[in-house]
């Protein structure tokens, strides 16, 4: 059972539907919104760690770590709190929703009790000569959301890691709404893994920038 989408949901209320919960939450539409060609001056602003998430003793067991900030809470998705060896059981038919482009649904941290609506969503996939580079499964991961439109690409260093970062717009048909996102991603020895921050629209989107930067900069593998 996947009980960290479905609490998602019920924390969640504006969202009825899975690819709501896929994409994020949607407020107030911003249409004439445009992805920024750097990081807006939200990102700026100081954001304190209060620990790490992606090791064994956290919430969510990743290839990679990172710092998160204070208040949001993680929760793993499709069973990896699980042991190393990996032998929980998995719903397929649910994991085959979660997944976009060549990776899926690992792990969501709610900015609900930072006083945000939206999630910093976690993403892994399979190793193997199918990866390509960080840039290569951005671009998969993006191609593969319904709405997504107007992508700028950068490359940035961190913790040994070369990874790619994107910000885009994302429209939702079903919502009639027009927002912000940004990710990122690495390849790691275990497979590719993306860091996808959404929002309930791109006011909210902004403010939680900072979450998302301390988690880009902090990135290590574990």
């Amino acid at each position: 059972m996947l009980v960290g989408v479905g609490k998602a949901w019920r924390r969640t209320a504006c969202a009825a539907v899975l690819v709501s919960v896929l994409a994020g939450c949607s407020g107030a539409a911003e249409k004439d919104a445009e992805p920024s060609a750097s990081p807006s001056a939200s990102a700026s602003e100081k954001v304190e760690s209060a620990g790490t998430i992606g090791g064994t003793g956290s919430a969510c067991l990743l290839p990679v770590g990172f710092d998160l900030a204070a208040e949001w809470k993680a929760e793993a998705i499709d069973g990896s709190t699980a042991d190393p060896a990996g032998t929980a059981p998995v719903d397929e038919d649910m994991a085959s929703v979660l997944r976009q482009g060549p990776v899926t649904l690992v792990c969501e941290i709610d900015a609900k009790p930072a006083g945000h609506l939206g999630f910093l969503r976690v993403f892994t996939g399979e190793a193997g000569p199918q990866d390509g580079d960080a840039r290569a499964v951005l671009e998969a991961f993006v191609t593969a959301q319904d709405g997504a439109d107007k992508a700028k690409y950068s490359t940035f260093e961190t913790g040994g890691l070369a990874g790619a970062a994107v910000e885009y717009l994302a429209t939702s048909e079903l919502l009639d709404e027009t927002k912000q996102e940004s990710a990122f991603a690495v390849v790691t020895p275990d497979g590719p893994v993306v860091v996808h921050l959404g929002g309930a629209d791109t006011g909210e989107h902004q403010d939680m920038l900072p979450a998302f930067e301390l988690a880009r900069k902090t990135l290590h593998t574990v």
